[in-house]
């Protein structure tokens, strides 16, 4: 994951300055108010969350589910702000084969990490369950 998101920091930089793609005030700035509109799901997310947060798959027994803040309207607020914050970053300067590659490799990362989670939430609410 931390690879991931380096590589899309660095591939942002790359491709914006080798292609020198120029800058389309229209579509840059609306993409701006993607990654915005995405950092603050994060730190919704993050304060929703409180010490609970962390970036690693850890459920402690006893805790009931978060279900306030974004949790109420998605199971994983979070990583739709990974997906939005990929896609649009690159996009604010016209890194197209970036934004592509981070959304595809993205993809299947979540794919695991959510099923990962899913099974450590699944695990931990069967044990909650009196026998």
């Amino acid at each position: 994951m931390v690879a991931l998101h380096t590589a899309l920091l660095a591939g942002c930089l790359l491709e914006a300055g080798l292609t020198d793609a120029p800058f389309v005030p229209l579509f840059g700035w609306a993409m701006v108010a993607v990654v915005l509109a995405a950092q603050a799901l994060r730190w919704w997310c993050i304060r929703t969350l409180g010490d609970r947060w962390n970036t690693r798959v850890i459920v402690v027994p006893g805790l009931p589910l978060v279900t306030g803040g974004p949790y109420r309207l998605l199971r994983h607020p979070n990583y739709v702000a990974v997906a939005a914050e990929g896609l649009a970053l690159p996009l604010v300067h016209g890194a197209w084969v970036t934004a592509a590659l981070f959304t595809a490799l993205n993809a299947a990362l979540m794919r695991v990490r959510v099923r990962c989670e899913e099974a450590a939430l699944t695990a931990a609410s069967a044990a909650d369950v009196p026998a």
